[in-house]
């Protein structure tokens, strides 16, 4: 079993700045790719990035491609979200995953999920 749990998130205005974390426990992760997504309101959960633990390139959907970074930190057991440039359309409840093996951008692929965020951007 793996547990994620999620922090960071907030209100902030268009045009900040907010940092999430996902510190993970359970196993050995070295062997994981972990996620984040996002739901808002009245939407399915939509893909935002990826990162192998083991290392690699990150993988960012084209919506926050340029704006949001992916980043580990192995000693910790901990994945970052640093998400600048925000927008109102980036308001939703974020969430950390995990799955065995590489990257995939569906959620449906990913084993074990975090409680989720909140994150609002006001205008």
């Amino acid at each position: 079993q793996v547990q994620l749990v999620e922090s960071g998130g907030g209100l902030v205005q268009a045009g900040g700045s907010l940092r999430l974390s996902c510190a993970a426990s359970g196993r050995t992760l070295s062997s994981y790719a972990m996620g984040w997504f996002r739901q808002a309101p009245g939407k399915e959960r939509e893909f935002i990035a990826a990162i192998q633990w083991s290392g690699g390139s990150p993988l960012y959907a084209d919506s926050v491609k340029g704006r949001f970074t992916i980043s580990r930190d192995n000693a910790k057991n901990t994945v970052y979200l640093q998400m600048n440039s925000l927008k109102p359309e980036d308001t939703a409840v974020y969430y950390c995953a995990a799955r065995p093996w590489g990257i995939n951008v569906r959620a449906a692929a990913y084993d074990y999920w975090g409680q989720g965020t909140q994150v609002t951007v006001s205008s």
